[in-house]
Order: C-alpha cells, then structure tokens, then sequence
C-alpha cells in the first residue's frame, strides 16, 4: 500500500491482522467471532482497539439515530466486518456512512467469506460535518 493513503500504515497492519484471523479461522463463523479475533490480533500488535462503537447521527442539529461500528482502531480507523459470500454496494455505503456521521476519515470493510475481501473507503473531513464519537 502506498505511504501516500492517509493511514497507509495503520491500514496495512489491520489488513496484516485480517489475512491472520482467515487464515486461521477461515470462513463460515458469525461476525461475532471475527470481530472478537480481530480485536485480540489487532491488540497482539499494539493498537488500540474499540468494539461496537455508537455512533450517533444528527439531522439539522438533532439526533436522528445510530450506528454502532464493529471495530475503532486507535480512534482513526472504523473497521465493518462482515461474514457474507461477497460484498455488495449496501456494505460499501454502510461503511461511508459511518464516516459521514465521524471525524474518522479511513474505513475498512473486511469480508470473512469463501473468498476474503477487503475494501479501503476514505471520506475527509473537509467534505462532511465535524462531529466526535
């Protein structure tokens, strides 16, 4: 991965820890188990891991409704897992989603079916609200 991505660095060790957990694992568990795998390699590596993190989404100033992301990694990274057969457009805007909704500029979605998957989105700042987590 290029040193010119934003958090080129941290992307490829999350990437480094998905590829463990599958081939590991393998396919066929629930999210469940991968989000929890995740976690404790990406924790092996040093980073700071949050599970399920609310993320609350406002409409002109008024809370509207939440998120809850599977994985924040050292609070720049959201991580979505999923355990499908493939990924689809839906997942993809799930994940920017939660972007649009964070001051987190980097998502990965990270797929634990037959064939692992992974997809990088970035949304900066300067195109969407400042809000926190």
């Amino acid at each position: 991965m290029s040193a010119n991505y934003l958090h080129s660095e941290l992307t490829s060790l999350i990437i480094k820890a998905f590829y463990k957990v599958y081939n590991t694992l393998g396919h066929g568990f629930l999210e469940k188990v991968y989000e929890n795998s995740m976690a404790i390699e990406l924790k092996k590596m040093g980073l700071g891991v949050l599970h399920q993190v609310k993320i609350d989404v406002f409409y002109d100033g008024e809370k509207v409704g939440n998120y809850f992301a599977d994985l924040v990694v050292e609070e720049k990274i959201i991580i979505e897992l999923k355990a499908m057969e493939a990924l689809i457009t839906e997942h993809e805007a799930q994940l920017v989603n939660y972007l649009k909704a964070t001051p987190i500029e980097v998502g990965l979605l990270l797929n634990f079916g037959e064939k692992p998957q992974h997809k990088r989105r970035v949304l900066t700042n300067n195109y969407k609200q400042n809000l926190s987590i």
